[in-house]
């Protein structure tokens, strides 16, 4: 959770902060109230800060919990499987954790790119 919790967190407060000052004078000229500048600019412009921050928050919790299982014992997971594969000298099963890892990582790319076209579309913005 705190793996996945800061790159958003991080990412979300950058792009809060990414409005242009021209924009930001634009909307106190039109005397916008401050959840007006919210809601109509600083939001959406930190939409794309967003979804790539979750990019990274992925990777990030995908290597959290395998690194979290490791200590544990556990016989069941990744983690296992490479800690398992490194005892007894079975490099296919070590590649083959490997390789779930990065098609499950992809996967959860993909799936967050798709919303990330979906929501752009869908407030307007060009992807």
């Amino acid at each position: 959770t705190y793996l996945s919790f800061f790159p958003v967190t991080v990412g979300m407060v950058k792009g809060l902060r990414a409005p242009d000052p021209i924009n930001l004078d634009l909307m106190r000229t039109y005397n916008a109230s401050k959840a007006q500048t919210f809601w109509k600019l600083r939001w959406p412009t930190s939409v794309p800060y967003l979804f790539v921050s979750m990019r990274v928050a992925i990777a990030a919790s995908l290597v959290g919990a395998i690194v979290g299982e490791l200590p544990t014992g556990a016989v069941a997971g990744l983690g296992a499987r490479l800690l398992t594969g490194s005892y007894y000298g079975q490099t296919v099963q070590i590649w083959s954790a490997l390789v779930v890892a990065a098609v499950m990582a992809a996967v959860l790319v993909t799936i967050v790119g798709i919303a990330q076209r979906i929501v752009m579309r869908l407030m307007g913005m060009p992807p």
